[in-house]
């Protein structure tokens, strides 16, 4: 009869460590992909036994910019800059000279903070955005963020000149009247067909 040999085993306690700590470094070392978006609130949805009539707007009181296919702006019938864009949507939200070719202001009532009343002249004006289907995702981004970049301009201005400190410095009570007295008005249009 033959005796067995002994076949000594391998010691494997520290593979275990060995994957772990190749997993934490292809972890510390590789990159991932962050989706850029849009931080947007939606309105509610729609009660389905409410009759839909088509809001009508004056002409004064809408900025339409448009995006084409190959990248190019143009607001109010004019191709500008992404930076011309932003300073075209303040001078639009704000209308400080009381232009006739510019929105309409309402004066609103707004409650303040400390229980007080404040008038605002509160714009009527709407930007409504559009593109073609050809619109780079990246350029619509970048119109998006430059017309949402005036807005927060045009609302740390108001705050500054009224509670001494900027949007990102007010609290809730502060926050809600600038928000109410420059409310962020944009549509979206329905992408167009690509022009020829």
């Amino acid at each position: 009869m033959a005796s067995k040999k002994n076949i000594p085993e391998i010691n494997a306690s520290s593979q275990a460590d060995i994957a772990f700590t190749v997993l934490i470094f292809f972890l510390v070392v590789s990159t991932m992909d962050v989706d850029t978006g849009i931080v947007r609130v939606l309105p509610p949805k729609a009660d389905p036994n409410m009759k839909q009539e088509d809001i009508k707007v004056k002409e004064r009181n809408l900025l339409l910019v448009f995006v084409s296919g190959s990248g190019n702006i143009m607001a109010g019938g004019k191709v500008v800059t992404i930076e011309a864009l932003r300073d075209k949507a303040k001078e639009f939200i704000l209308n400080p000279n009381d232009d006739k070719n510019l929105p309409e202001k309402k004066n609103e009532v707004l409650d303040m903070p400390d229980g007080s009343k404040w008038t605002y002249p509160v714009s009527e004006g709407v930007i409504s955005l559009q593109n073609t289907r050809e619109t780079s995702y990246e350029r619509y981004i970048e119109v998006q963020n430059a017309l949402t970049r005036a807005y927060n301009e045009v609302r740390d201005d108001l705050a500054m000149s009224k509670f001494g400190k900027p949007m990102k410095d007010l609290d809730e009570a502060e926050r809600k009247v600038i928000t109410k007295a420059i409310p962020m008005k944009i549509s979206e249009a329905e992408p167009r067909q690509k022009l020829k």
